[in-house]
């Protein structure tokens, strides 16, 4: 790993300076980008530290549903009785991310930001219709995540919480790897004040809803009508561990397994 240095701001104000700096990357719980570092895979100049801003860091519920601060880890999210009570699907999603390391370490806001294709939070934005609030702006997860490791966020734009309305029903089942328990998909199923929403990740270069098991579950929220569903494979990943079919074919199954959960 080359040298880089550390600065630790104290305010939200000086984080986004300090992250607008060339060479500059912000770093949340460290569980993506050190281990990126370490590889050679990434090189940064400087790293900014988003530990003792304040402010990034809460869980809290009212009329407007559920706001759950950038740094909140996943383990905080995981054992939180308001997220519990508010939406299981959430909490529990939360509470099978990586192993218990990552989960004392890593955070909504930095999962986020990496937007890794397999990750587990995309899904749930998308399907519940959540919204990513910045240090200047609110950004909708439908227009957040923009592709392989691509957000809406300009280079010194910070995430500072996230709202998720309250759905009436919602589940979340994935088939993990392994190793590093990403998902090799992962479906997230929501009906909730937007509508009836099914979110996918691990299954291709991004978050991606599948539009025939919403109209399906629209019409009937149960298992068996997720059956009947046929998932095209274009778009879809093929690698070592699952093909593109084998992929699509998990899509429907997961789905009805989500909704069995809800």
């Amino acid at each position: 790993m080359q040298a880089f240095s550390y600065q630790t701001p104290a305010t939200l104000a000086g984080a986004v300076r300090a992250a607008g700096r060339s060479g500059a990357k912000v770093i949340a719980g460290g569980q993506s980008l050190l281990g990126a570092m370490k590889l050679g895979l990434a090189a940064h100049d400087t790293l900014v530290d988003l530990s003792g801003v304040p402010g990034l860091k809460r869980i809290e519920l009212d009329a407007g549903g559920l706001a759950i601060g950038a740094m909140n880890t996943h383990a905080e999210i995981a054992s939180s009785g308001v997220v519990r009570k508010a939406i299981p699907a959430l909490a529990d999603l939360a509470g099978h991310i990586g192993d218990r390391q990552v989960r004392h370490r890593g955070t909504l806001g930095g999962s986020l930001a990496n937007n890794d294709p397999a990750a587990c939070y995309q899904a749930a934005l998308l399907a519940l219709g959540a919204t990513v609030h910045t240090d200047r702006r609110r950004i909708v997860a439908a227009d957040f995540f923009q592709g392989l490791y691509e957000t809406a966020l300009a280079d010194d734009e910070l995430i500072t919480a996230v709202s998720f309305p309250l759905p009436e029903r919602a589940g979340y089942v994935k088939l993990d790897q392994p190793a590093s328990r990403f998902a090799l998909v992962g479906v997230f199923v929501a009906k909730g004040p937007q509508g009836v929403r099914v979110a996918v990740t691990g299954a291709g270069n991004g978050v991606m809803r599948v539009l025939a098991l919403e109209q399906r579950l629209a019409r009937d929220w149960s298992a068996a009508v997720c059956s009947g569903v046929t998932v095209p494979t274009e778009g879809l990943n093929g690698d070592l561990h699952a093909s593109a079919e084998y992929r699509a074919a998990l899509i429907p199954v997961l789905a009805a397994r989500a909704v069995v959960a809800s």
